[in-house]
């Protein structure tokens, strides 16, 4: 099981450009950590997600 944004998941053996495929983020508009280290985007696809790992998304919000 994957702990993703405190929830647990069963996306482990996802990359993270799969798991993030099947959600409503936008891509261009996300941070991901995978156990507290940052995935640079250009390894979204090859990253796989791996059971007992921890996730977070964020998501950069524009305001002024």
């Amino acid at each position: 099981m994957v702990r993703i944004n405190g929830q647990d998941s069963d996306a482990a053996g996802m990359t993270v450009e799969q798991y993030i495929s099947t959600t409503d983020y936008n891509i261009d508009r996300i941070a991901v950590e995978k156990n507290e280290q940052i995935v640079p985007k250009a390894q979204y696809g090859t990253t796989i997600i791996q059971d007992g790992d921890n996730i977070e998304v964020v998501s950069f919000v524009g305001g002024g």
